[in-house]
């Protein structure tokens, strides 16, 4: 069995019935048609509606060539407004499917026919783009066959989509989130955690770190908004008993195409007792760089090889970044085989560097509360990046403020520090062919990350969607974008219609990416030739985070 419920349509039992190596329905061709409609699902114990498209979770896997131009009609079987957008996908803005910015959405009993010609090749998916409807269950899988053959070869090929389901509704999720934005947080800080600190720091560093995290009114243990205990995490739909299984014989290249599908999940992936060789991410090929673990966000996809050289299980292992669940799966040569769990990694608070940027220390020094010290009061180090805030930060959405942040991308991020294995950065990654674009920047845009943890608001230099007014690009002209991140949590920030090119902090071409996660007090930047004519949203896919605001509305032309 593959751990779902019997109640899921049969167009996925059928496609599943005897094995635990069921995918996704995997549709190919030049034509699709598409229905979304309300399905019965059980992942806990407890029926509950799924929103689905053809009746499966994840949707269907369509497979595309690059070079067709493909038609897909969208019909929709819910009794409220629907879209569908194609994430990471180059084509016509209208045909992007954001409701409010590129079309009005697909009413209901109505059918909106989506036609593009295919211009990438790669690995990407699919989603909602309407209220929650992507937490519960619209997702999919989008894989392109490359016109002319790709670099990468491999025996066998198996998508891995990683996403979270609750039995909650999700408005009720975002009501509790508002009211108390700790609320699934149950990693909170311990007694026995003080007395570890006096005991490894002593008595008065124990009480200053205390009184620092009070004066912030921030938890150092607060990595993800919401956590296992309302979520269960899924491997292609699958919970962790249910146990996905993909096959192998002994000697094979295995590729895996992982898709971060999670509504507000950054998983951290590995397998233990396999070297994965990351070759290709965001649908672009990148130079083959051999890992034992990598964290990816909401959007972002990393495609991997491995080389199986024993007749055993090797277990899949993908543990959130709160340490409080995890999606797991099996590739074995044999169905009936089944591989160690790992425990889960033991939580780790945010350090200094995370808060307050590259100027960390003991204190407040680096970073400004609304009422802990006056702004901008911060002397700026020799190689320093000295923050500039908008007017805008200055108001209640939002409630810090790092005023010197750091710039470095080789490091993994909290949790994943020093803890004995070859963890993937973003400095690692470069894509094979270099920038598509030649030329240096004519202009620059930056942009803050802002929040208010308290009152559960996140939006973009201080304003939510709403209340800001669209970016504007001049079309055809080469920007420079500079993200900077004010809060504590890390943002995969997700600009649609067009290539966002990766540099270094001294503007030495990484990589080109649809959707790149910021970390906490982190600035980071890329290029983007303004390309695309039309209406482009920008934002968070962390989707609560996104529906609390942090979205803006880009406007080329």
């Amino acid at each position: 069995m593959l751990g779902l419920s019997p109640m899921l349509s049969p167009v996925w039992a059928q496609q599943a019935a005897g094995t635990k190596t069921g995918m996704a329905p995997v549709l190919t061709g030049k034509e699709f048609d598409l229905t979304i409609a309300e399905t019965m699902v059980n992942y806990t114990g407890k029926p509950r509606l799924a929103t689905t498209i053809n009746g499966s979770i994840p949707a269907p896997i369509l497979r595309w060539r690059e070079g067709d131009t493909i038609t897909l009609r969208v019909t929709n079987r819910l009794a409220v407004s629907t879209s569908i957008h194609w994430h990471g996908i180059i084509l016509p803005f209208q045909m992007d499917g954001v409701p409010g910015v590129s079309f009005s959405g697909i009413a209901p009993g109505e059918t909106f026919v989506y036609r593009f010609k295919v211009r990438q090749s790669g690995t990407y998916w699919y989603h909602s783009h309407t209220a929650f409807q992507e937490q519960t269950g619209m997702y999919g899988a989008i894989i392109i066959d490359p016109a002319e053959g790709g670099r990468i070869r491999a025996d066998r090929d198996y998508v891995v989509q990683l996403s979270d389901w609750t039995d909650e509704n999700p408005l009720a999720v975002f009501a509790k989130l508002k009211k108390q934005s700790d609320y699934y947080n149950f990693n909170q800080l311990t007694a026995g955690d003080f007395l570890k600190d006096v005991s490894d720091k002593g008595l008065g560093i124990a009480m200053d770190k205390r009184r620092m995290w009070n004066r912030m009114r921030m938890n150092p243990t607060d990595l993800a908004d919401i956590s296992a205990y309302t979520y269960t995490f899924l491997m292609n739909g699958t919970t962790p008993s249910g146990n996905w299984t993909g096959l192998f014989r002994r000697g094979e290249r295995v590729r895996l195409r992982f898709i971060g599908s999670g509504t507000q999940s950054f998983f951290d992936v590995r397998i233990p007792g396999l070297k994965m060789t990351v070759v290709h991410v965001d649908g672009q090929d990148v130079e083959p760089v051999t890992v034992d673990e990598f964290r990816f966000g909401p959007g972002e996809t990393y495609d991997v090889i491995v080389e199986p050289k024993d007749d055993r299980a090797y277990t899949i292992f993908a543990q959130s970044m709160d340490r409080t669940g995890y999606a797991r799966g099996t590739l074995a040569p044999r169905i009936d085989m089944e591989g160690e769990v790992p425990a889960l990694d033991k939580p780790q608070w945010l350090t200094m560097a995370d808060m307050m940027g590259s100027m960390a220390r003991e204190s407040m020094s680096g970073m400004q509360t609304m009422d802990a010290m006056d702004h901008g009061s911060m002397a700026m180090g020799d190689n320093k990046v000295h923050a500039r805030h908008a007017r805008t930060e200055y108001g209640p959405s939002v409630d810090m403020r790092v005023d010197t942040p750091r710039t470095n991308l080789d490091d993994p991020g909290v949790g994943l520090r020093n803890n004995g294995r070859r963890v993937l950065t973003y400095a690692d990654l470069h894509t094979i062919g270099g920038p598509l674009d030649p030329r240096d920047a004519e202009r620059e845009i930056e942009l803050h990350l802002t929040g208010n943890m308290e009152r559960y608001t996140w939006s973009l230099d201080g304003l939510e969607f709403g209340k800001s007014t669209p970016v504007h690009f001049r079309h055809g002209e080469r920007l420079r974008v500079i993200l900077h991140n004010d809060t504590m949590m890390t943002h995969p920030m997700h600009l649609h219609g067009m290539w966002s090119e990766q540099e270094t902090a001294d503007g030495e071409f990484l990589a080109r990416r649809h959707t790149i996660s910021v970390q906490p007090a982190q600035r980071v930047s890329f290029l983007v030739t303004a390309d695309a004519l039309g209406r482009w949203a920008w934002h968070c896919h962390l989707l609560y985070h996104m529906d609390a605001g942090m979205f803006r509305e880009v406007v080329v032309a």
